[in-house]
C-alpha cells in the first residue's frame, strides 16, 4: 500500500465538509421517472422521486450458518438466498437491487411500482418457505432456523451517486424513509413472514387479489395480522403494519399474481361478508388515524396542502 499523507486527507475530507454545508445542493424533482444512468457524482445535484417501494429480503440466523460447515458450504447457502432473491427482484423488474452480505433490497419507481414490489415480495416469501428451506433442512439437519425475513415500505426518496469520480468507489446514495422502514419491518419479521408499513397497507387493503384468502377457501382477511413496527417513531402512520402468514398458493397464486401485475383489483368470489369484515377494520380508531396522518402527510409531500 502507499504511504497516506493522514493530515492532508483530513484536511481535505474536512475541506469537503465545508464547501457541502456551506449552501445547499440542487434538488431536481423527477416525479416518478428516474435515469440512474444520469445521476451526477461530482455536481451537487440530487435527483427527488415522488414515490418509491422498498422491498427488503434478509436470511435469519445468517451469522450462525457458518458455525461447523466447511467454507464451500456456507458459501453456497448465502448463493441460493440471495441469488433466489435477486431473480425474484429481476422478474419484477425492480429499478434498482443491491446485495447486502445475506440479503438484498430492491427499489421500484414508476407505473405498477406498488404491485411488482407486493408481488416481489410475497414470492420471496413463497420462495423461502416453499423451496429454499426445505432443500437446506434436507441436506444439513443441524441446520439453524432460518429462512427469508421480508420487509416492504414506500416514501419519497433523494437519490445522488456519491463516492470518488473516474474510480469504482461509487455508488447511488438512497436518502428517504423507504428503505429504512422495509429494514425494520424485515428485522421484526420472523422466518417465511412479510411485514409491511401501513402505507403499503392501505393499498393492498384495496385489492381483493392480496387481502384476502384464494378460492380454496371462502374469502377471509385472515392471512394478514396486525402488528405495531416498534422501530418506526410514535406518530408516524407507517408504524402500524400488517404481517403477511400466506404465500402465494399453488392452484391460484400464478393467476393472482398476474392479475394484480396487470392491474386487477376485483375478484367475483369475494363476498359481502369480506367487505364487512374489512370496513369494521377501518373503523377502529387506531388505524383510522394512522390512515389520515397517512393521507395529511402524503398531500403535503405532493403539494396538494
Amino acid at each position: 500500500m502507499t504511504e497516506v499523507d493522514l493530515g492532508s486527507l483530513l484536511g481535505a475530507v474536512d475541506g469537503t465538509v465545508a464547501t457541502e454545508l456551506s449552501s445547499m445542493p440542487d434538488v431536481i424533482d423527477k416525479g416518478h421517472d428516474l435515469d440512474l444512468d444520469s445521476l451526477p457524482i461530482e455536481a451537487r445535484k440530487w435527483h427527488k422521486l415522488k414515490d418509491a417501494v422498498a422491498v427488503v429480503a434478509d436470511l435469519k440466523s445468517s451469522t450462525s450458518l457458518g458455525l461447523n460447515k466447511k467454507a464451500a458450504s456456507t458459501a453456497s447457502i448465502y448463493e441460493a438466498a440471495t441469488g433466489g432473491v435477486v431473480k425474484i427482484f429481476d422478474e419484477f423488474e425492480a429499478d434498482f437491487v443491491a446485495i447486502q452480505g445475506d440479503g438484498a433490497f430492491g427499489l421500484f419507481w414508476g407505473d405498477g411500482r406498488k404491485a411488482r414490489a407486493v408481488c416481489a415480495g410475497i414470492t420471496i416469501k413463497t420462495f423461502s418457505e416453499r423451496h429454499l428451506v426445505p432443500r437446506l433442512e434436507k441436506k444439513w439437519e443441524t441446520l439453524p432456523e432460518t429462512g427469508l425475513k421480508v420487509g416492504i415500505g414506500s416514501s419519497p426518496l433523494l437519490v445522488k451517486r456519491v463516492g470518488v469520480p473516474r474510480t469504482k468507489h461509487q455508488e447511488p446514495v438512497w436518502a428517504g424513509r423507504a428503505v429504512n422502514y422495509a429494514a425494520k419491518c424485515a428485522q421484526l419479521a420472523d422466518r417465511h413472514q412479510m411485514i409491511v408499513t401501513g402505507e403499503i397497507w392501505d393499498w393492498i387493503s384495496d385489492n381483493d387479489y392480496l387481502a384476502v384468502t384464494c378460492e380454496c377457501s371462502t374469502p377471509s382477511p385472515s392471512i394478514w395480522n396486525d402488528v405495531t413496527i416498534e422501530k418506526i417513531p410514535e406518530g408516524d402512520g407507517s408504524r402500524e403494519g400488517k404481517l403477511l402468514t400466506a404465500t402465494w398458493c399453488a392452484v391460484h397464486g400464478p393467476s393472482y399474481c398476474a392479475a394484480v401485475l396487470s392491474g386487477g383489483k376485483r375478484r367475483t368470489d369475494v363476498t359481502d361478508q369480506r367487505k364487512a369484515a374489512m370496513a369494521a377494520e377501518m373503523k377502529r380508531s387506531i388505524r383510522v388515524k394512522a390512515q389520515n396522518e397517512r393521507r395529511d402527510r402524503s398531500a403535503r409531500l405532493q403539494g396538494l396542502k
